[in-house]
């Protein structure tokens, strides 16, 4: 069951992406993120409200739980982590093409594994070493097609702001690995809802402090527009991480297994990338995307 859920969650986060790149377009970043955390706020908070005040939903895979600063102190902490992700991936989006930037994020799982190799003693396998090095191989492989574009990814700040953006959200991921398992395993032991739904809106205030601060007094140079794909990215995030979240909350699910195939992504995003916005050098990107996947795939037969 939990399998099915992170391909759920992997085919929800493409279209995610792909929504994404369609609301930048031409577009300012800042307000766009805000937007994304506010209606994200807005899907959870009923949850929130009716949990607290009535008992429509005790018992449901919608219920979340109450709890104080001791539980909030580290809901905050992901706030930071994730939303300083998404700031540095939301500029890297807008001005790189899409075909770039998912099989970047795609190695994310890579650095998960490495962290957990570096930070929580996990012993790397031979499979497991293969995928790492067919995932470092993809990324410079990746390197030499984006210079076809004229992408110096040496040179080119926007890639570093990708790669930043992957690192932190294979931060976020080994956090929440903290933050899910139980006590009794080293970790904290939160509901999953109370997480997903007090992240957003701490996000949400977070968001708006960088609106009224860094986008509000410049927005005549960097005007913003609406765009029926806002909503959209919301939609599909809330989704997504609700699907990834229940897939964790299940017995028996491993956090590796299910990041991993959540970067399968990449896939949809790629076709985005080339049926709709008609991105170029195809080609070359698919042996590097193929490459990532492959990686992948060695990575699940050493977890198993």
């Amino acid at each position: 069951m939990w399998l099915l859920l992170a391909f759920l969650s992997a085919a929800l986060l493409g279209c995610y992406d792909s929504f994404k790149k369609e609301a930048l377009g031409g577009n300012a970043v800042v307000p766009v993120l805000f937007l994304n955390t506010l209606f994200s706020s807005l899907i959870f908070l009923p949850f929130i409200i009716l949990s607290a005040h009535t008992s429509c939903l005790d018992g449901s895979i919608f219920h979340v739980a109450s709890g104080g600063w001791e539980v909030h102190r580290y809901i905050l902490l992901k706030s930071l982590i994730v939303l300083s992700s998404w700031v540095f991936g939301y500029f890297g989006m807008k001005y790189l093409p899409l075909t770039i930037v998912g099989p970047i994020n795609a190695t994310r799982p890579v650095m998960v594994l490495v962290g957990a190799f570096l930070f929580f003693g996990e012993r790397l396998n031979v499979y497991q070493w293969i995928g790492v090095l067919l995932a470092v191989a993809s990324f410079f492989m990746l390197s030499r097609s984006g210079k076809k574009e004229g992408i110096d990814f040496k040179h080119n700040h926007w890639i570093y702001f990708i790669v930043l953006a992957a690192l932190l959200g294979a931060v976020s991921g080994l956090y929440d690995k903290y933050l899910m398992a139980p006590a009794s395993e080293g970790g904290v032991g939160l509901d999953r809802m109370i997480v997903q739904s007090w992240y957003n809106i701490y996000q949400c205030f977070m968001m708006f402090c960088m609106l009224m601060l860094l986008w509000w007094p410049r927005r005549k140079q960097t005007p913003f527009h609406w765009h029926w794909s806002i909503p959209l990215i919301s939609i599909f995030l809330s989704t997504a991480d609700f699907v990834y979240f229940y897939s964790l909350s299940i017995p028996g699910a491993m956090i590796s297994i299910v990041s991993m195939i959540r970067r399968g992504s990449v896939v949809v995003s790629f076709l985005f990338g080339a049926l709709i916005f008609h991105e170029k050098n195809l080609k070359s990107k698919a042996v590097d995307l193929a490459l990532v996947l492959l990686g992948m795939l060695f990575l699940y037969i050493g977890s198993r």
